[in-house]
């Protein structure tokens, strides 16, 4: 019975030290003036939506002093913004880390659309409508092969061959290859120079196709608006340039 009381004195002992410490914490915090905030308590990665965000944080009182003038204590205002940058367990979450979307979207692209991959291809101006193509145009991807299949039907053996292979395919991003400005001295625009990076948004098979053609053949694209007639697909020869 000695052996249990002591046990027993000494659970009570723990809990009393226990409860006095949370009470000291609590009489400190309120002497500082505590401020419910909202603090994030996992890593939550940029730009997630608010709507998803909620479960990453928790209400909870911090020292006045330590709470930026910013500091959120709901979302309700916060509706349709994402978080601007990634976010750590631990700190306070302030109203400059919640953003709208189109602010994290990189100049000169355009969103991709669901169930879509990006893939990129560089090509010359005279291959990208003289360099006029940009992010949110649709483009038709030709793509050419100078040893195209061996076909019994057609005199050439190999020959070269040209198809129009993808129609209305969303561009989501260009870059151009920075080069020196030049004045003009007529009212006619100098001709665009350097690399043009395009990249587009297929599935996953256009993909393979796109980057096979970039890597063993040469593409060419047109600006195919989406009321651009659209005829059957065939494959170009040079005995059908002149039929």
């Amino acid at each position: 019975m000695a052996g249990s009381a002591a046990v027993l004195l000494g659970i009570i002992g723990v809990i009393l030290v226990f409860s006095y410490a949370q009470g000291a914490d609590r009489r400190a915090l309120e002497g500082l003036k505590p401020v419910d905030v909202l603090v994030v308590q996992k890593a939550v990665p940029a730009g997630t939506p608010v709507e998803a965000l909620r479960e990453s944080l928790a209400l909870k009182p911090m020292p006045a002093d330590a709470v930026p003038g910013s500091a959120l204590k709901n979302l309700e205002t916060a509706a349709g913004k994402v978080t601007g940058a990634d976010l750590v367990a631990g700190e306070q979450l302030v109203a400059e880390r919640l953003v709208d979307p189109a602010e994290l979207q990189t100049p000169g692209s355009v969103p991709v659309p669901a169930g879509l991959q990006e893939v990129s291809f560089a090509l010359d101006p005279q291959r990208t409508v003289g360099a006029r193509l940009v992010a949110g145009d649709t483009a038709g991807v030709f793509i050419s092969f100078g040893d195209g299949p061996q076909d019994p039907k057609v005199a050439e053996a190999h020959p070269e061959t040209t198809q129009f292979v993808f129609h209305r395919v969303l561009i989501t991003g260009i870059q151009r290859t920075a080069v020196p400005t030049q004045e003009e001295t007529t009212d006619t625009p100098a001709l665009p120079t350097g690399t043009i990076m395009v990249t587009v948004a297929v599935d996953d098979a256009a993909a393979s196709r796109i980057v096979f053609g970039a890597e063993f053949g040469t593409i060419w694209l047109s600006k195919e608006p989406s009321d651009a007639t659209q005829g059957a697909p065939e494959v170009i020869r040079k005995s059908r340039i002149y039929k």
